[in-house]
């Protein structure tokens, strides 16, 4: 019998623990950390943050469904890994001795980078669900006095789609309140051309982004760095193409939305040789550390290498598709071994997403996600809007029945056509 560790209870920690429990049995111990006793599907985050959505409605309890498998859960966090002795500390004091380690953990939001912003400053963040319904407090105070909006991404930011997500949805919103007319809206992003979405751009993704910020009047900042946010105004540095300085803006704002650069969180950065220097976990093809072979690693805590070298720096993004293709790899991996076979086992790092912005949507296929490549395109319609309303109720049944279904594989692809390339 061996003993499975998971930390984090997201997208990647809980779909991990579902698909061990199918595919090891029951002889096998699985426990998962999460800091908190919640799962919640961050996707629909923008919902929550414009009254769309409540917490409740995508938010479930993570130890009450994981039990009904027989896994284990903590809420306390992990305080400490213990790589060498194949120990973890949890927030409570608990010291759990693990077989395998698997690290979901998800981001440590670096709001510090930019003085001035994030929740406990002058922006607001959809990153989290609290953060959410944090953004929709604020929102309600800000639809009594409508002023100047600033939505995007800071420098260094590697998931784009929210903050497109947002600044549509937010549009979509303020045309169903009559309240349009009386918002001017700026759209800043590290990015070089509206649509690289950390990709280098997907299909036609810059001429059908713009045009669709063009038909919703708003106006963008590209190249930009935010070198800091005071109460109602953002300075943000305008660059060119060779990263240097060419502008400077003071923009006002009643109501501003920005997602950070991410770093890896503290526990999983302060293993020696575990991570990349923003403390990302380093893994090899079968996501597997390589310093550590009982430790294996998905989600966004995995470092993945920009798509390129851009004036202003941009991560690249895991979508849940790519997050999936990880869990599957690890899961067929540590099967393998624990029947003294070969872990040869090697998932897909594939880019699909759907974007949705509020009364129609974006589809983003980049197969595989860095050019060149074999599938690539973008396109634009209202079974976008509707088809990220069905994943995400597809995606709540599968954490509440405990099913190792993968989703993305099974119903998203499909709707689109694709069949799963390797």
């Amino acid at each position: 019998m061996s003993n499975i560790v998971v930390i984090g209870a997201g997208l990647a920690g809980m779909s991990a623990a579902y698909e061990l429990r199918e595919f090891l049995g029951k002889g096998h111990d699985i426990t998962v950390i999460g800091d908190s006793d919640r799962f919640s599907f961050n996707p629909s985050n923008p919902w929550v943050a414009v009254g769309w959505r409540k917490p409740g409605d995508i938010t479930l309890q993570a130890g009450d469904h994981l039990s009904k498998k027989g896994i284990g859960f903590r809420a306390d966090g992990v305080a400490k890994i213990e790589a060498d002795a194949h120990r973890v500390h949890t927030g409570g004091g608990e010291i759990l001795p693990y077989d395998y380690l698997l690290i979901c953990t998800g981001p440590k939001l670096a709001f510090d980078e930019v003085p001035g912003s994030g929740p406990d400053g002058h922006t607001l963040s959809v990153c989290t669900t609290p953060h959410a319904q944090h953004a929709w407090d604020a929102y309600q105070e800000f639809l009594k006095a409508p002023g100047p909006i600033v939505v995007g991404a800071m420098a260094g930011a590697s998931c784009f789609g929210p903050a497109y997500e947002f600044a549509m949805i937010l549009d979509a919103d303020l045309r169903k309140r009559k309240l349009r007319d009386k918002v001017p809206m700026t759209f800043v992003t590290s990015e070089p051309y509206i649509g690289h979405m950390g990709l280098g751009g997907v299909g036609d993704s810059k001429g059908l982004m713009e045009s669709e910020m063009r038909q919703r009047h708003i106006k963008w900042i590209t190249n930009a760095k935010v070198k800091d946010v005071i109460a109602g105004e953002m300075h943000v540095v305008e660059h060119d193409d060779s990263a240097q300085p060419v502008k400077e803006h003071a923009l006002k704002f009643s109501y501003s939305m920005m997602l950070p650069a991410f770093r890896g969180v503290d526990a999983v950065a302060a293993v020696e040789g575990l991570c990349n220097p923003r403390g990302f976990v380093l893994v090899d093809s079968h996501q597997r550390s390589p310093k550590f072979p009982k430790i294996f690693a998905a989600g966004v805590c995995v470092a993945i290498p920009p798509v390129e070298v851009t004036p202003i720096p941009t991560g690249a993004p895991k979508t849940g598709f790519m997050i999936e293709s990880m869990v599957t790899t690890i899961v067929r991996n540590i099967e393998a071994e624990l029947k003294g076979e070969p872990a040869t086992f090697e998932g897909t790092w594939n880019a699909v997403c759907l974007a949705d912005m509020g009364d129609t949507g974006a589809a983003f296929v980049a197969l595989p996600q860095i050019p060149p490549r074999n599938v690539t395109w973008t396109k634009i319609g209202k079974w976008v809007h509707v088809a990220k309303i069905a994943f995400e109720k597809y995606f709540l049944y599968k954490m509440r029945n405990g099913t190792s279904e993968p989703i993305y594989e099974k119903y998203v692809l499909s709707a689109l056509g694709i069949e799963r390339l390797k």
